[in-house]
């Protein structure tokens, strides 16, 4: 079975029981790591993938061949993207007319940012400059675009970088919504069994908790940030109680997110009764 998923540690931490044949009765596992914007492509056609983590923003272009599974992904309070600077002293006014990466145009940082944007930068961005997420904090440094989205373990690192902290994505949706983040989802192939992958999942989530020494190495090897420390901070935000089950919560989550992006032609509107079948 073909399986695609990051590098990040939170994607090899919950998967890495599944992948290395620690879950019974389950299939062999073809593994391939790409960035979320190449992932967030191959879903809006057939594909060779059967198994993929994707963005939440990229739901509403999902193939009908493919379905949300309710668990693995990441979802939560604290772990939002954030926008960076290289000046101290920015505020969000100073956006207009700027270039900024993103990681991604599919992806819910992305959404996140130019729903906060619409509240809080009057005149409008200028150019989004779309570039792989270990590239934007550089890039930033380098006077290469004016600000970064950024995902993943920059929450940690950014200040080895000399960058600034402008917005907390997560902290203004938590504000403005009193719902969690949705950030990443996993999607399968719809001839699959649902039950069944959910299942796999999340014995495969509850492996990675009981014997955290079992997966160190593996994650490690994968990590763009190698030390240990963060890594396992990164684990710790983003594999929660909501990777192991969307729950009521989770699905509100993302059809706020959805509902409100779709409002501002951002993304196209969706059938919610269809994200949940």
């Amino acid at each position: 079975m073909n399986i695609v998923y990051s590098p990040c540690p939170n994607d090899t931490f919950v998967f890495h029981a599944l992948v290395h044949g620690q879950i019974a009765n389950t299939p062999d596992f073809t593994v391939t790591y790409a960035d979320i914007d190449v992932t967030n492509t191959l879903v809006t056609k057939p594909s060779d993938y059967d198994i993929l983590k994707i963005s939440y923003a990229a739901l509403p272009w999902l193939s009908d061949e493919y379905r949300l599974i309710p668990c693995g992904g990441a979802l939560g309070r604290g772990n939002g993207p954030l926008v960076l600077t290289a000046h101290q002293n920015t505020s969000p006014e100073d956006l207009a007319g700027k270039r900024i990466a993103v990681p991604s145009e599919r992806s819910t940082a992305y959404l996140l940012f130019r729903l906060w944007a619409a509240q809080n930068v009057p005149d409008g961005i200028g150019e989004i400059v779309v570039m792989p997420f270990d590239q934007i904090m550089p890039a930033v440094r380098d006077g290469k675009v004016d600000a970064g989205l950024v995902i993943h373990e920059a929450r940690f690192t950014y200040p080895s970088y000399g960058l600034t902290l402008m917005a907390d994505m997560g902290t203004w949706w938590e504000a403005d919504t009193k719902l969690p983040i949705p950030l990443g989802a996993i999607v399968a192939r719809r001839s699959l069994d649902p039950a069944e992958i959910t299942a796999w999942i999340q014995a495969s989530i509850d492996y990675g908790w009981k014997h955290p020494e079992q997966s160190r190495e593996y994650i490690l090897s994968h990590a763009q940030e190698m030390d240990p420390a963060v890594a396992q901070q990164h684990i710790n935000l983003y594999v929660n109680e909501f990777t192991r089950n969307l729950g009521e919560e989770g699905f509100g989550a993302i059809e706020a997110l959805l509902g409100r992006a779709a409002g501002e032609g951002l993304v196209p509107e969706m059938d919610f009764e269809k994200l949940r079948s």
